[in-house]
């Protein structure tokens, strides 16, 4: 970052040189102003009104107009040659605490920049006294032509400068407040406490310039010869004349628009699982039960698996035994049968033999 000024901070007997730094800068889209109708560029020419002609950079001066309209010519080395010690020295006057400061006071921002390896010591001191001490300085410095008020506070592991305006600059708030007596009741702040409630806070980081943003769309679009987007129409909003109804109906519209942003989150959450290192650590202890019971459960049920294989094991043996006796039964019963039978093809063979050589003796 480019210094805009040098100088050191006075701290008692104590010397930081240090260099002036912007801590802050605009976004915001500049225009020139042109011609409307052939486009060409409006210029401010710098003109001497005695001799009616433009002059340079180099023969401009400056000069303190007095009241009856005559030119009082100031050079910058009668601004340099000035009796105050804020010349080019940031005096630190107190330290008070930061609420002290009224935030209407405040205004432009700058980084305070050690300015080489002798002013690190200081600095950091500087900068740790004031961390330590909860509390800011309050300075005076010479900018831009004027003796300026500054607070001096901690930011990260730097040292920044609030520009402050001069009590007497800051005007007083008469007649800004409403005029006469106004009662406000207990429903109506319960209410208005109700709708902070509802619409919370806010992390600022997530804010953004929506009309910058729009500008450029503009300047896109007709830099590639297009229409530009055209903003939707806006419904007229509705004349609500009791508070009461306008604090239910914005309750009632900061919840639903809350609960919208929240379902849309979760509709675009990412799912993803979780480390290993912690569901093992969470679940460590369920695990370790987890377990026992696992075994038990198991070793139960191998023993019933078991059982039935038993019984089973057992009637198919026993079948197999009913079967092979059975088997050998129907085997005894045919190989008795087989000898009855034979048996008594034998006797009657012998009987027909018997029958027929008697029948041949009685012919003989």
């Amino acid at each position: 970052m480019r210094s805009i000024w040098n100088g050191a901070i006075s701290f008692g007997l104590v010397s930081i040189p240090i260099k002036l730094v912007n801590a802050t800068e605009s976004h915001s889209v500049s225009f020139r102003q042109i011609h409307t109708e052939d486009g060409g560029r409006i210029r401010y020419r710098k003109v001497c009104e005695l001799e009616d002609r433009e002059v340079t950079q180099a023969e401009i001066g400056k000069a303190y107009e007095d009241a009856d309209g005559s030119m009082i010519p100031i050079t910058d080395e009668d601004l340099s040659q000035l009796p105050i010690p804020t010349a080019r020295t940031i005096e630190i006057v107190a330290f008070v605490p930061e609420d002290r400061i009224d935030p209407l006071q405040m205004g432009s921002a700058y980084y305070l920049a050690a300015s080489g390896a002798p002013a690190a010591k200081p600095y950091t001191l500087l900068r740790e006294a004031l961390k330590r001490s909860n509390r800011v300085a309050i300075a005076k410095f010479a900018l831009r032509g004027r003796e300026r008020l500054g607070m001096l506070r901690v930011v990260g592991d730097a040292i920044a400068m609030h520009g402050l305006l001069w009590p007497d600059e800051v005007r007083a708030p008469e007649g800004v407040a409403p005029e006469g007596g106004v009662t406000v009741r207990e429903q109506e702040l319960d209410l208005a406490d109700a709708l902070m409630d509802t619409l919370g806070e806010i992390d600022l980081d997530d804010l953004h310039d929506e009309y910058q943003e729009a500008v450029e769309e503009v300047i896109a679009a007709k830099a590639a010869g297009e229409r530009p987007p055209e903003a939707p129409a806006e419904a007229a909003p509705g004349k609500v004349l009791d508070l009461m109804a306008a604090l239910e109906s914005s309750v009632r519209a900061a919840r639903e628009s809350r609960d919208g942003e929240e379902a849309g989150a979760a509709e675009g959450a990412e799912v993803r699982s979780l480390p290993r290192r912690e569901s093992s650590a969470r679940r460590a202890p369920k695990e370790t039960g987890g377990k026992k019971s696992t075994s038990t459960a198991a070793k139960k049920t191998a023993a019933k698996k078991a059982e039935p294989k038993k019984s089973t094991a057992r009637s198919s043996a026993a079948s197999a035994k009913k079967t092979a006796a059975k088997t050998t039964a129907k085997k005894t019963t045919a190989k008795s049968t087989t000898r009855s039978g034979d048996k008594a093809t034998a006797r009657s063979t012998a009987k027909s033999t018997a029958k027929k050589t008697a029948s041949r003796r009685r012919s003989a």
